[in-house]
């Protein structure tokens, strides 16, 4: 221990003694510890930390698809439910829920909360366990009893932690229930587990569904989240396989599309969903910078060992053997290392700071990120390895160090009789080549994500979003159950906030583009037959007579929806041009007729442009429009165009809505310029990490190839004063040390292109409208880094230019 104080005593003083060297070092180390840091308490929370359920690894979300008629992920129905609960022997239990928005009523102000519909089987599936009260019960299933249970969370925030809300009543929906248990604040459920159809936060309230046989017997209602917990021992290979079995009969007893199939899915790979592949690609890319930081300190030690070579000399000449040396040239390296590593840390704390100010909002789990216990570990660890990685370089060179020839030197440092050729400093050369590679994959990783986001950003998602202004109204209760009342609702409201100034136009609609709000079903369409089990499906949306020209979605055909579309005209529809161009592409869409129910048949009026409904970066189904007047919903999106900022019109909006009726629900306030940035969140996000590692990596590459080139030069200054006393010009000398450089930066860039055409196949999945082997981001990104590589290379090679020949001469 003695020996190794001495050691650490001795490396304090040394690296103070070169405070600028080691100051570069420390955040070289930082930046590639700290990067690693951040991006791996990002992973930990989300993939490697165990959801918050009793043995999580055993609960699955099942699904149904049928990727024939373009579904490839939705709800089974009650019926689907049944199926499987008799017929699948891989699962303990299954649970079916519906989640959804309730209105609370009976306070001062109605609220929208989260709520579920949901057997009593989700909360032994999760060990939900109450702090006062009961749970749900099956006895409560039958005739889904009038009772309900709060979440811990919406005791404290709406019932201000009532301890005597056990057996109160409370109004959802205009519907009066009982209170029977609160849980435990441990507990929580979100729509991260239990995916909503729209946007849906932490589940405030849980009411029983009536599990019944006239339920069970919904066979096309397909609606609900089905939970299961695998039995002991069963894989989720089984599972499926098990299931496959009931999709089958399914299949054929109900003559569903021939590619119908259900899906068994691990409930992390549901939380986590399409993030995963986004957070590996982020942790290589980390990685890369770290191995990058490694080879630019060892260069940077090399470098500072090559004029310690006299030190190590003497060392040796008193008797120092090579363990004896190495164990204090590792002993300096592992305290560059830990204070690369604390500085990390502290690099990575802002980091995390920073990614939750930003924070994209569609990031699962996001509130779990921090620098936790196993972060930690994982900081040191990687501190560790990297003091001995990049303590190996200089151990090397000092292993090989011939004492006679470093003490005849004269302290200059020894000479390399190669002069400026790349062969003499193999090592140093070899690890400028590969920062350089590394540097060059992340950097075109990163092009390619950034011109994807610029193809993303270039689609036109069917509408104009600037001077929108968009919220959600909900008119419910037993005030709203008439048709009659909602439609006279939504036309009162349209006409009060249209005489706003500064209200050019109003409509309403739901579901609205952009919000994540999801509803098809299926149809018939004038002559066609599909195949048996081919229903065809679509998007359906209600919109009213002042949408489309509100939303300036363009009119191909026809019309748009207008005051005679009442029930009782004839019943109308507006299609969009995906619709019309799959059935009628010789333009005579209008006046066909669709059916949702085989008595009635809808008109089509108008056909309109095709819009993103759910992302720019997704393709919508074809979409029907049924008008409002005719088909009233009492949850509708009222968009106002504006003649100045639409978030202005805001609060006068909601005052004309609430003046129509107080206890209507009006939230998500937003204007759609709003709405279209959110919708590329988690791709700018992703883009923007993965730029500013490839900024990191091309800046340390840079220091590399300046560092290696300046030692070059320092080293050589007496082969260069030869070279200009023999007669050799300013410009042979820059040409020899830049030719000397740019083919350090030749063989980095060929290795590099290699190295990312296999690393962006990876990437494939992330990008859009973009090859993972584009050859213009391949191309420019490389001359990109041989123009910096240049530049590092031009300084000293400037320098070399003007050795003193008589001076450098003397020097000997």
């Amino acid at each position: 221990m003695n020996t190794f104080f001495q050691d650490f005593r001795y490396a304090l003083r040394t690296l103070a003694g070169k405070p600028m060297l080691s100051a570069v070092i420390v955040l070289s180390l930082a930046i590639g510890i700290g990067a690693n840091t951040a991006i791996f308490s990002v992973v930990n929370a989300l993939l490697l930390n165990p959801l918050p359920y009793p043995q999580p690894q055993r609960l699955v979300n099942i699904w149904i698809h049928s990727p024939g008629i373009g579904i490839f992920r939705d709800w089974p129905s009650p019926g689907q439910f049944d199926d499987l609960r008799k017929g699948t022997h891989s699962f303990e239990e299954i649970s079916i829920s519906r989640l959804g928005s309730l209105v609370l009523t009976g306070r001062d102000q109605p609220q929208l909360i989260d709520g579920m519909q949901t057997s009593s089987a989700i909360f032994h599936l999760l060990g939900a366990k109450v702090m006062l009260g009961r749970l749900l019960l099956p006895s409560d299933e039958p005739t889904g009893a009038q009772v309900a249970v709060l979440s811990h969370g919406a005791w404290q925030r709406l019932f201000s932690s009532d301890a005597r809300i056990v057996g109160k009543l409370i109004t959802l929906n205009g519907k009066a229930y009982t209170v029977v248990g609160v849980l435990t604040p441990d507990f929580a459920l979100d729509s991260e587990v239990m995916p909503a159809e729209g946007p849906a936060d932490k589940m405030d309230v849980f009411v029983p569904l009536a599990i019944n046989a006239g339920f069970l017997g919904r066979r096309g209602d397909e609606n609900y989240n089905l939970m299961a917990r695998l039995k002991p021992g069963v894989s989720l290979e089984q599972a499926q396989a098990d299931v496959d079995a009931v999709a089958r009969r399914i299949r054929e007893k109900d003559k569903r599309d021939r590619t119908y199939g259900m899906s068994v899915v691990s409930l992390l790979d549901q939380v986590v969903g399409d993030v995963r592949r986004t957070l590996l690609v982020l942790l290589g890319s980390v990685a890369l910078v770290l191995l990058i930081a490694c080879a630019n300190v060892a260069n940077l030690l090399l470098t500072r060992a090559a004029g310690r070579r006299r030190e190590m000399a003497v060392r040796g000449a008193l008797g120092a053997g090579w363990q004896r040396i190495a164990r204090q040239l590792l002993t300096e390296s592992l305290v560059l290392a830990a204070m690369g590593g604390a500085a990390g840390i502290a690099l990575a704390i802002g980091g995390l700071w920073a990614m939750r100010a930003i924070n994209p909002g569609n990031i699962p789990r996001f509130s779990e990120i921090g620098v936790s216990g196993p972060v930690l570990l994982f900081t040191c660890l990687i501190s560790l390895t990297t003091g001995v990685l990049f303590g190996l370089a200089p151990v090397w060179s000092a292993m090989k160090l011939d004492l006679s020839a470093a003490l005849k030197s004269g302290g200059r440092g020894g000479h390399d009789d190669s002069g400026l050729r790349v062969r003499a400093h193999r090592l140093r050369g070899l690890l400028v080549v590969c920062e350089l590679a590394f540097s060059l994959m992340l950097l075109i990783a990163a092009g390619l994500l950034v011109r994807s986001f610029i193809r993303i950003e270039s689609v036109s998602p069917g509408f104009a979003t600037d001077h929108i202004i968009s919220m959600h109204a909900i008119a419910t209760g037993p005030k709203y159950n008439d048709d009659g009342a909602r439609a006279r609702f939504y036309q009162e409201v349209t006409n009060r906030v249209r005489a706003l100034p500064g209200v050019q136009s109003v409509g309403v609609v739901s579901p609205l583009p952009l919000t994540g709000a999801v509803g098809w079903g299926g149809i018939n369409v004038e002559g066609y037959t599909p195949e048996p089990g081919q229903e065809l499906q679509v998007d359906i949306r209600t919109a009213d007579t002042g949408y489309f020209p509100t939303m300036t979605i363009p009119l191909i055909q026809g019309r748009y929806f207008n005051d005679h579309d009442i029930p009782q005209n004839q019943a109308a529809v507006i299609i969009d041009q995906k619709f019309a161009q799959r059935f009628w592409p010789r333009g005579d869409a209008i006046g066909k007729r669709l059916w949702f129910d085989p008595k009635k048949p809808f008109l089509i009026v108008g056909v309109v442009g095709s819009v993103k409904q759910y992302g720019l970066d997704s393709e919508s189904k074809i979409v029907v429009y049924f008008p409002q007047a005719q088909t009233p919903g009492g949850s509708m999106y009222v968009v106002a165009r504006t003649a100045t900022d639409p978030a202005l019109m805001a609060n006068p909006m909601i005052a004309q809505i609430h003046a129509v009726d107080a206890n209507v629900i009006v939230h998500q306030v937003r204007t759609m310029d709003d709405l279209l940035y959110r919708s590329l969140a988690r791709q700018r996000f992703a883009g923007a990490l993965l730029g500013s590692f490839a900024v990191f990596a091309l800046l340390l590459a840079a220091i590399g190839v300046y560092g290696v080139m300046s030692y070059l030069v320092a080293q050589n200054r007496h082969e260069i004063g030869i070279r200009v006393a023999l007669g050799a010009s300013a410009h042979e000398i820059l040409g020899l040390v830049v030719g000397q450089g740019l083919s350090l930066a030749a063989a980095g860039i060929v290795a590099g292109l290699v190295g990312a055409a296999a690393l962006t196949r990876v990437m494939s999945s992330l990008l859009f409208g973009v090859s993972a082997l584009d050859w213009l981001t391949f191309g420019s990104v490389a001359l990109i880094l041989a123009v910096v590589a240049c530049i590092a290379t031009v300084v000293p090679a400037m320098r070399a230019a003007t050795v003193d020949p008589t001076v450098a001469l003397r020097s000997e």
